[in-house]
């Protein structure tokens, strides 16, 4: 009986202290207290190291791999873009699933301006050959015929389009024409950015068909009734004239200038890069000097190189952690791990690594082995490049009465079988 009333005793004592710590000095660990760094972007946003002295108004080069800036002038300026626009509406119209489709051309399709095809009202054709025409020779009213056929309408197709840039990325464009030529809605100007139209280039860059038609040099296509026959050369003169271009598309209106967009690969380089407003008549050549200019800067500057960190213990705080005695201790710190990043990507020496753990200073209980507390953003200049999930590797429970009583009761346990 005198044993009993000594371990109770105990019992109770050590619990008044517990509850007197617990109400009485509650401790919350900082950020200072934690192994956690807490690091900013570098704010690295001049994107040309030197002047290339391009022509252009507006002029990007991007990795295809991860559509990160390697060279920028105004590359996010919106300005008239001309029949660049044309690649948004090919890619869409092999993304519709319909090019063996047979198109029945409109009298509003016939009269579009020059450049066009020149068929009659009432014509037939497959919608593929009607892209070759698109690609090629840029024709306007082969545009028409393409996107009435699928949408209904220029103004549904041009609502298709604008999603589309959207669902790509897309955040300085609004497109109103298939073909590019200048207009405006109550949405704005007919025009896209640099950045912009290299990273729907990227996108198209994806799709073989897309490759297929605007690499073809020279192409016949006739009427589905076979009465009529054209002949189609491709003006995209870059493919001939630089090893390792892939595609491209010219352009040219009053508002725009001469445009150009396009893609190298080589070496295990992927580039998209566009210009807009590179010159007027009679500087039509301007775009092609641009172009390798801009190719030429990211052959020399940029190579192939693995951006790899290891696998990093974090320690984060809790709320509510006390010393409730000398022999009982509410957690003040709980472990989590973030697993080891690695990527291949284009370098150049002026680029930083900068990561970022965002996650919360203190936690509050309970915790659970395997939830995810927060993010190590890995940064490259201002580009989010990976993310790795944060997680805790242990649990804990809540701090309450019940935590007290389970906790003084386990120690009176081993005190008495100490004693024994």
């Amino acid at each position: 009986m005198r044993r009993i009333n000594v371990v109770l005793k105990r019992f109770f004592i050590i619990l008044l202290s517990t509850m007197l710590t617990v109400f009485v000095f509650p401790v919350s660990v900082s950020a200072a207290e934690t192994s956690v760094a807490f690091y900013q972007p570098d704010l690295f946003s001049d994107f040309h190291s030197e002047d290339l002295t391009l022509y252009a108004k507006g002029a990007v080069l991007i990795d295809c791999d991860n559509n990160r800036i390697l060279y920028g002038k105004n590359a996010n300026t919106p300005m008239p873009n001309a029949s660049t626009t044309k690649i948004l509406t090919c890619i869409l119209a092999i993304e519709s699933g319909k090019l063996q489709d047979v198109v029945t051309v409109s009298e509003y399709a016939c009269k579009m301006p020059q450049v066009k095809l020149g068929f009659s009202a009432g014509d037939t054709f497959y919608l593929k050959d009607l892209l070759y025409s698109l690609m090629l020779e840029s024709h306007n009213d082969s545009a028409v015929a393409i996107v009435e056929h699928i949408a209904g309408s220029v103004e549904k197709f041009a609502e298709q389009m604008n999603e589309k840039a959207k669902e790509l990325g897309c955040r300085n464009s609004h497109f109103v024409t298939p073909n590019g030529l200048d207009d405006a809605d109550e949405g704005g100007v007919h025009s896209t950015s640099a950045y912009d139209l290299s990273c729907i280039m990227s996108y198209c860059l994806q799709n073989d068909t897309f490759l297929e038609i605007t690499r073809t040099q020279s192409k016949q296509i006739s009427n589905e009734k076979g009465t009529k026959t054209y002949s189609l050369n491709n003006h995209n003169a870059l493919l001939t004239m630089v090893d390792g271009a892939l595609t491209g598309k010219t352009g040219f209106t009053g508002d725009a200038g001469y445009c150009y967009v396009g893609a190298y690969e080589k070496d295990g380089k992927t580039f998209a890069f566009a210009l807009l407003a590179c010159g007027w008549p009679n500087n039509k050549s301007y775009k092609w000097s641009d172009s390798r200019k801009l190719i030429a800067y990211g052959e020399k500057n940029y190579v192939r190189k693995e951006i790899s960190k290891n696998e990093k213990t974090l320690t984060i705080g809790l709320r509510q952690g006390v010393l409730a005695t000398r022999r009982i201790a509410y957690p003040t710190k709980v472990q989590a791990k973030v697993e080891g990043f690695s990527q291949e990507m284009l370098l150049a020496g002026t680029d930083k690594i900068a990561v970022i753990y965002d996650l919360e200073k203190n936690l509050t209980a309970p915790v659970h082995a395997g939830d995810v507390v927060g993010q190590e953003k890995i940064y490259l200049n201002q580009c989010l490049i990976g993310t790795e999930d944060i997680r805790l590797t242990e649990s804990v429970e809540r701090f309450d009465f019940h935590w007290c009583i389970r906790c003084v009761g386990k120690k009176i346990i081993e005190m008495s079988i100490s004693k024994s």
